[in-house]
């Protein structure tokens, strides 16, 4: 274990944190010694503090719409009597997908141009809905690519929840007289707080890291930067813009940051979560 993690995860960790207070010429030839001269320029770019706000906005809508959506798809998915197990491949088959090729289904049906959904909107709907120029259109875009990309991993979390908790406490509330809304509420969710909670710090963290195949494939952080989020500007500034010192501080700051807010995740939002019943 020591021979794969020190050569393939801390090694290149130390490399990129000694990275971010170097300056280096394009072809990584020389560089130099600049302390915290890479950190500082960040937070005076307003490009960069723009992509940590939407960032921010990203993260949070793409966790809770793939949250939500795979907890209501998982709920009645466990009502279901007949074909239970054909239902529920299905439903599982969408996280198989690469977020890459994810992005280009999405692009297929929402795209201006080509898309069957957009043309539709357009058309019947009157929607005006254009991604390629609207920045605002592209964002529900690649929120609704990554989160689709989700709901399957939240489903079979939120599968194997239900079918943990005891039928007899349904039952029991079923003959007090509790609807199905009220056995939700009182009982369902409270006992899945702790699948809850694991799916919210593992979403946050995805749509933090992972999503970089979907922003790539359809937007490239276009329109006008508005889904330029910091995983990708991280690509543009070191592997395209060849600035790899400002890339390297980005990355640094990236890791903080996810670790300041699963930090804060455990701190506040566990204290509301049931392990018991």
């Amino acid at each position: 274990q020591i021979l794969v993690t020190v050569p393939f995860f801390y090694w290149p960790a130390v490399q990129g944190l000694t990275q971010s207070f170097m300056l280096s010429d394009p072809f990584g030839l020389h560089s130099r010694f600049v302390w915290f001269n890479n950190y500082i320029a960040l937070f005076k770019d307003p490009l960069y503090l723009k992509s940590i706000v939407i960032t921010l906005v990203f993260s949070a809508s793409t966790a809770t719409l793939a949250i939500t959506t795979g907890l209501f798809i998982a709920t009645l998915a466990n009502r279901i009597l007949r074909f239970k197990n054909i239902i529920r491949t299905f439903l599982i088959w969408p996280y198989a997908v690469a977020p890459a090729i994810s992005g280009i289904l999405w692009l297929f049906l929402l795209h201006p141009s080509f898309g069957v959904v957009a043309i539709a909107m357009t058309r019947f709907l009157g929607i005006e809905w254009d991604p390629v120029l609207s920045g605002s259109d592209a964002m529900i875009m690649i929120i609704l690519a990554s989160a689709w990309k989700q709901v399957s991993y939240n489903f079979v979390f939120f599968t194997a929840g239900m079918q943990a908790i005891p039928t007899s406490l349904i039952e029991a509330a079923a003959m007090d007289g509790a609807g199905p809304f009220r056995r939700f509420w009182v009982i369902t969710l409270p006992l899945l707080s702790p699948t809850l909670f694991f799916l919210t710090v593992m979403n946050i963290i995805f749509s933090f890291f992972e999503t970089f195949g979907i922003i790539h494939t359809v937007t490239q952080g276009g329109p006008g930067g508005a889904t330029n989020i910091l995983v990708y500007k991280v690509y543009q500034d070191g592997f395209i813009g060849l600035n790899m010192g400002s890339s390297a501080a980005q990355s640094v700051l990236l890791m903080a940051l996810i670790i300041t807010i699963t930090v804060l995740q455990f701190k506040y939002v566990e204290k509301k979560v049931q392990y018991t019943g």
